[in-house]
């Protein structure tokens, strides 16, 4: 059921630097995942699931990627007669010249677009995880303790949480006595030592409370507008100004025995995010119809393999092939391939990501690599089999050995 009282706003405007050479030219939510998706699906799908269908998106940095796949694969899912809308929202400029200067400060500086709604509660996510969640039984947990704002939080390692993750403390009722944001020696959960409540970076605020708390923060010249080093800290302080701030405990709708919850906020995570899908029996199940995972869908036609011809057999195991792409003659073994994608005779793919339209050639090696899209990769070509050759063709190499090339790049 739609809930009319509820505005939601999406983060997108993020730079995504970790995520380079992936994030060069696109914002880190309109990265593609698991072949099919963008990241920014994940919280979208969750919004639309949940009844929440009034959304702004905020972008900022290299946002026209971000802004074709909205427009080509989401607003048909809105019906603007029925008050239902995604609505991409660039920097106004409305409180200044300056860009956003954090994630507050920029859902400060379109508060108009806020207000214009009358909304009763509103949600700030961000565009760039992926997990899957019911937003609606956080707001009745919200509605049910009488809270000023609400905190979406995940038991975590404290090593994991260290430098990564704003750090709660409750009393037994989730009412937040303390937060510290991203604190290299984080406060253990008082039953387990090893573990901490991490934010997600998840807020539900009544509408009073959020303009009050964002006017607040606007006058401040010490603060760094951010809500996870600001916002939050100051709303539980004890001070006049301060609310009944709790923390939702995570419920996972993706119905698998832990918890699911990714930032793949760097290479080696997010190539552990895809390297997941192909698995038997994957952390991530995206074949769930109760809890569907919208996307654009091109007009394409179905996956292809050709030719059973002894060595020039075209083959795909433990893989994902989206439409478009035809495997010809060639071999696919743990890997994703995006839209479109052309693997040529006696090629063979390992281990890999490849984004949409990559054409492999003839007798290519891949493996243990990220292609983007639109790249060619010669006949002959190997890929991920010699890291330092691959280094001094000017590919990025990961902690873990990753190669990631880059979108359009001349290999």
């Amino acid at each position: 059921m739609p809930k009319s009282n509820v505005l939601a706003i999406i983060l997108a405007g993020g730079r995504g630097s970790r995520l380079e050479p992936l994030t060069r030219d696109r914002a880190k939510p309109a990265v593609p995942f698991g072949g099919a998706y963008r990241i920014i699906d994940f919280t979208l799908s969750n919004c639309y699931n949940s009844g929440f269908r009034k959304i702004l998106i905020l972008t900022q940095y290299k946002a026209m990627s971000l802004n074709r796949h909205i427009s080509q694969g989401w607003y048909k899912y809105f019906c603007r007669e029925m008050n239902e809308y995604v609505d991409i929202v660039p920097p106004q400029q409305y409180n200044g010249e300056s860009w956003y200067l954090g994630t507050a400060d920029a859902v400060c500086q379109n508060v108009f677009a806020i207000e214009n709604e009358h909304p009763e509660y509103v949600i700030i996510l961000g565009g760039d995880h992926i997990y899957k969640m019911d937003y609606s039984k956080m707001l009745d947990f919200h509605v049910a303790n009488n809270a000023d704002a609400t905190v979406a939080a995940i038991p975590v390692t404290c090593q994991e949480a260290a430098g990564q993750f704003g750090v709660i403390e409750t009393d037994e009722s989730y009412r937040i006595g303390g937060f510290e944001e991203k604190p290299k020696c984080p406060k253990c959960m008082p039953d387990n030592r090893e573990r901490c409540l991490g934010s997600m970076g998840i807020y539900i605020f009544n509408a009073p409370f959020l303009y009050k708390k964002l006017a607040e923060d606007a006058a401040s010249i010490t603060s760094s507008h951010d809500f996870g080093k600001d916002i939050i800290p100051k709303a539980i302080g004890g001070g006049t100004s301060s609310g009944r701030i709790f923390a939702y405990p995570f419920m996972d709708e993706n119905r698998k025995q832990e918890a699911y919850w990714r930032d793949a906020g760097t290479l080696d995570a997010f190539y552990d995010a895809n390297m997941d899908l192909v698995n038997v029996d994957p952390l991530l199940n995206l074949y769930d119809e109760k809890w569907a995972i919208y996307t654009f869908h091109p007009n394409l036609p179905p996956p292809k393999f050709v030719f059973a011809a002894g060595d020039r057999t075209g083959l795909a195991v433990d893989s994902i092939i989206c439409p478009g792409s035809i495997v010809s003659g060639g071999v696919v073994n743990r890997s994703i391939l995006g839209h479109c994608c052309r693997i040529n005779s006696f090629a063979r793919v390992e281990n890999s990501v490849l984004f949409s339209n990559v054409n492999v050639g003839r007798g290519a090696r891949i493996r243990n690599a990220i292609i983007d899209k639109d790249v060619t990769i010669p006949p002959q070509t190997s890929i991920g089999y010699d890291v330092e050759a691959d280094r001094q063709r000017g590919f990025t190499i990961t902690e873990s050995g990753i190669v990631v090339v880059a979108k359009q790049e001349h290999v």
